[in-house]
């Protein structure tokens, strides 16, 4: 396409791109700019590159080619020239302005010509910036892949003499790299094949053929004296304008790989049995089930019998001291051999090791260690005439002993055992049964570390939770607190019962979204921070929870749930707000029960913690005696059925009796989560509100 100047001449590019040139892979927009920073030539460029056609930019400023300068400072056009007639050549980078109204980085050259008749013009070179930056990031790539590539890459040419090559290959030939420039590729690959090396590749570079992964034997000067085997892989250069023609190639040496794929073959069945033992120990927290999970992984593809035992420390501080006897406690075991190999591995619950035994010595290198059963093996390690009659009698003939090792702590051992039918352990089963009691320990420790924590959240969940709420003179309660089962861990389920002034109650339950410390710290922090506020700010529950909100973000708690009721026995009225809790139930004395706020039209508000919301309270008449219900989801929500029939469940248990709110609590509980017992941490508050007694001589109200 022929460029356009001022005039409305045509005629060819000055800058034309040859194939194969970098200026093939960047688009170059070629313009000019005259004395009155004009724009007087425009190639097609850069109508590509800036959108504007010949005719709508020809004659026109220069200036339009750029986004508005801040004021005081000089156009992006004024700045090209001045810096291009100053320096006589200045590249930079400059934001451009396309005609579609969008601002791109671009890249500038710019230098000074001598015109027609001596007019003198800056001719401008521009290039959009990614493009730039896309083309230095390929050759930074490719520098730095001649230099650290660890796989041999060579460049021929079309006589098949090396060109290029990187360091990885002159260290595999033996011969340092300059010495390879200029020397065909048979002088230095020296291969015993008839030729079919350089037949193959004469191929590639005369037919274009690819070669991958092909296996070539050879030597070469620089090591004589060893035989190779190389992994080769071959393709065409594209010989694009000036580039060379040729042949690329990555080479791999893998001489060694016959005797990897021999012992990965010996390997295969223990590979597989790690396999096997890694999908199958560690699939509960439970330490018996975990140790039994590495028994049964073990038996009988690795050997006829195995036992676990953990260490009885004194103190979990304790170094393991191979001068005091070893005290051990058998968690699982299992064997296919007929007794008395039963007898023997399932007899023993406590196990002493005496100093100098075996597993003193296993102990102190950290290694699995095997042992024959012989008369040697039963004086270090068997303290008992009758066990080491049992040992003698199992029909075990080897025994390998292995340390239940993690994060630093021993845990315990594991010893497996063979009888005569089968190989004596040899040095790979050795590692094979240190890996696989590295793998049980981790997720015995895990086990153990998972039982610690959960008594510490339940721990430090329990000391957070009122003993006794405060009722105050009008207000009986009865509470209960359910934490769940052990398949999940501590929730952030937490309550409370507020006295405030004037004889009125607070009652809030809430749930912290997630489970453990964390949940339960959270559960603290809220619940202290709400009966402050309760105590100390106005009797608006909205406003209550929006401080609470607040609270809830600086703590970084992202989702909780709240209910605040405050009851005044002196009107009879408690004032209800709800951060997306279930709403209470309320059941007058005549055993009707119904949901606060159900008819009132109010949603259950937003958790705290959400932000940018106004919570709202309302208002509702509580008659005299009438019971109260705060709960949270683990007492409606179970598997099977939603929330919603949960809470019919429970409206239907409150219109019972509750003559003893104490009984009351008790039966709701045992009924609703008699099926499976609680999944979810469970609270349940049952409250019976009175009125004063008018004062003496008033009329009764």
């Amino acid at each position: 396409m022929p460029a356009a100047r001022l005039g409305g001449e045509q005629e060819p590019s000055p800058l034309r791109s040859e194939p194969g040139a970098l200026l093939e892979d960047v688009a170059v927009a070629v313009f000019g700019i005259d004395a009155q920073e004009r724009v007087c030539y425009w190639g097609p460029g850069a109508q590509s590159l800036f959108g504007h056609p010949p005719e709508a930019v020809l004659g026109r400023p220069a200036a339009d080619l750029f986004p508005p300068p801040d004021p005081g400072e000089p156009g992006g056009a004024a700045r090209l020239v001045e810096r291009a007639r100053t320096l006589g050549y200045w590249r930079g980078r400059m934001p451009a302005l396309n005609r579609d109204g969008t601002v791109f980085d671009c890249g500038f050259r710019g230098f000074p010509l001598d015109g027609p008749a001596g007019a003198s013009v800056v001719l401008a070179l521009a290039a959009r910036g990614d493009e730039l930056n896309r083309v230095k990031g390929n050759l930074v790539f490719l520098d730095a892949l001649f230099k650290t590539c660890p796989i041999g890459l060579v460049m021929l040419d079309e006589e098949l003499r090396y060109v290029h090559l990187n360091q990885a290959l002159a260290d595999m030939d033996g011969i340092p790299l300059a010495d390879h420039l200029g020397r065909p590729v048979g002088d230095i690959m020296i291969t015993s094949d008839g030729g079919e090396f350089q037949r193959m590749l004469q191929t590639v570079a005369r037919d274009g053929r690819t070669v991958v992964g092909a296996l070539v034997g050879l030597r070469t000067p620089g090591r004589p004296d060893r035989d190779q085997v190389r992994s080769v892989s071959f393709f065409p250069l594209s010989g694009a304008g000036d580039t060379r023609r040729g042949v690329g190639g990555l080479i791999v040496d893998v001489t060694d790989r016959e005797r990897a794929i021999l012992e990965a073959s010996a390997a295969r069945q223990r590979l597989a049995l790690l396999d096997r033992a890694a999908a199958r120990i560690g699939t509960t927290l439970d330490l018996d089930v975990t140790a039994d999970e590495l028994v049964r992984a073990a038996v009988p593809d690795f050997a006829d019998g195995c036992v676990v035992e953990l260490v009885e420390w004194m103190d979990e501080t304790e170094d393991f001291d191979p001068q005091l006897p070893l005290l051990t406690r058998r968690i699982a075991w299992g064997t296919v051999l007929d007794a008395p190999a039963g007898e023997l591995v399932r007899g023993a619950e406590r196990v002493v090791y005496p100093p100098g035994s075996h597993i003193h010595e296993m102990l102190s290198t950290g290694r699995p260690l095997s042992f024959p059963v012989d008369a040697e093996f039963l004086a270090r390690n068997v303290t008992h005439a009758q066990r080491a009659r049992l040992l003698l009698e199992s029909g075990f003939a080897d025994i390998l002993i292995a340390p239940l090792i993690a994060r630093g702590t021993v845990q315990g051992i594991t010893m497996f055992g063979r009888s005569a039918r089968r190989p004596a352990f040899a040095p790979e089963d050795l590692s094979l049964a240190g890996e696989l009691a590295s793998r049980a320990a981790l997720c015995l420790d895990n086990a153990r570390l998972y039982g610690r924590i959960q008594d510490i959240a339940l721990t430090l969940q329990r000391a957070l939770l009122p003993s006794a709420p405060d009722a105050g003179p009008y207000v009986d309660i009865a509470h209960r607190y359910l934490p769940g089962s052990r398949v999940t861990e501590v929730g952030g389920d937490w309550y409370d019962s507020i006295a405030l002034p004037g004889g009125r109650v607070a009652l809030v339950v809430g749930d912290v979204m997630g489970h453990g410390v964390l949940a339960a710290a959270s559960m603290g922090r809220l619940r202290i921070t709400a009966k402050t506020l309760a105590r100390h700010t106005s009797d608006d529950p909205a406003a209550l929870l929006a401080e609470l909100d607040e609270c809830a973000q600086e703590a970084g708690i992202e989702w909780a749930t709240c209910l605040f009721l405050d009851y005044d026995p002196n009107t009879g009225s408690a004032r209800i707000a709800n951060a997306g809790h279930p709403p209470p139930l309320l059941r007058t004395p005549d055993g009707t029960v119904r949901t606060l706020g159900e008819n009132l039209g109010e949603s259950l508000g937003v958790p705290l913690g959400v932000g940018g919301v106004e919570y709202r309270a309302i208002t509702v008449d509580v008659p005299e005696g009438a019971v109260l219900a705060l709960y949270t989801d683990g007492l409606v929500e179970a598997r099977g059925h939603d929330i919603d029939t949960g809470v019919d469940a429970l409206r239907s248990r409150l219109a019972g009796p509750v003559d003893s709110l104490e009984e009351a609590a008790d039966r709701i509980l045992a009924e609703l989560l008699s099926d499976a017992g609680a999944t979810d941490d469970t609270v349940l508050i049952l409250a019976r509100v009175r009125r004063p007694p008018p004062p003496t001589g008033a009329a009764p109200r």
